[in-house]
């Protein structure tokens, strides 16, 4: 598939049927990137990276996928655009780290709230770390 062409869009679902602890599952997220929804099985990171209804489907067995076949149609993909880009963009990742950051180098200051924009987390970010 070459994703550089937009092929995703014309794809009516992602089906991910891995059924081991898979750790991440990238193509997911490259799928929802593109408003695909995801049919996946219900191990590893799954869980954590659909949301079931919304973005895609977590099933539990081939009769489970099946049916979320017959339910694309529920689906918004615009929807699955949106939460691809309210949890797992570049700049989103990047305000975590920083957040994170902020709390293990000034535990006492002030905590960047999740969604904050970019400049102004950076601003509150020291430009070294205390010398003990």
């Amino acid at each position: 598939m070459n994703r550089s062409s937009g092929s995703w869009r014309g794809v009516a679902a992602l089906l991910f049927p891995i059924d081991w602890p898979e750790p991440f599952g990238l193509v997911m997220i490259e799928a929802m990137a593109c408003g695909t929804p995801v049919i996946a099985f219900k191990s590893g990171s799954v869980p954590e990276v659909i949301d079931d209804g919304i973005t895609g489907f977590v099933i539990s067995g081939e009769a489970e996928a099946i049916q979320a076949i017959g339910k694309l149609s529920e689906l918004d993909r615009r929807q699955v655009r949106r939460h691809f880009e309210k949890r797992f963009t570049a700049k989103r990742m990047a305000e975590e780290y920083l957040r994170h950051y902020e709390a293990l180098i000034q535990p006492n200051a002030r905590k960047v709230q999740a969604g904050s924009t970019l400049p102004s987390a950076l601003g509150s970010v020291p430009d070294r770390a205390p010398v003990p």
